[in-house]
């Protein structure tokens, strides 16, 4: 199995993948790990992405997703903002668990300013919410709930769904 935590930077992917994959006991990978410099130097910059420079970021990751699974499984922490970059994703794949994690500008602004060393900067949080379109699939948590019942709520409504 895949699950891929989703969402716009700053609403706790990372955090919630991590704990996500411990509990699973399968590996977990960050998403952003895969950009390429170009990529990663841009968004320093504080320019946002945009869809050409992440098509051969997804395209990547949807090839490591084919091996992922081949092996056991995996848990992925990625924006995937738009639903033609999950199409990408799922590209050959059909056990994808999409896991959402929603939450207010001003809630993940407040977030980022306090994270240090992230190339990703709390500026280009907008363009992220303008290019954010939400999936009406998969399992859905509001971050303002504690990283624990956050991973305690996507696997019971994980095992649920099986």
């Amino acid at each position: 199995m895949i699950i891929i935590v989703m969402g716009v930077s700053g609403c706790g992917k990372t955090t919630i993948g991590k704990q996500l994959s411990q509990s699973m006991k399968v590996p977990f990978y960050d998403a952003d790990d895969f950009h390429p410099l170009v990529n990663v130097q841009k968004m320093a910059n504080g320019e946002p992405l945009n869809d050409d420079d992440r098509r051969p970021w997804l395209q990547s990751l949807a090839d490591h997703i084919v091996q992922w699974k081949s092996t056991g499984g995996a848990v992925l922490a990625c924006s995937a903002l738009k639903e033609s970059y999950r199409k990408i994703l799922g590209s050959g794949m059909t056990e994808i668990q999409w896991v959402y994690l929603p939450g207010t500008y001003d809630q993940i602004k407040t977030r980022m300013e306090n994270r240090e060393d992230h190339y990703m900067k709390a500026d280009l949080l907008r363009s992220q919410f303008e290019a954010l379109e939400e999936p009406d699939y998969g399992i859905r948590v509001d971050i303002s709930l504690s990283p624990k019942e956050i991973v305690h709520s996507i696997l019971a409504r994980w095992n649920d769904a099986r």
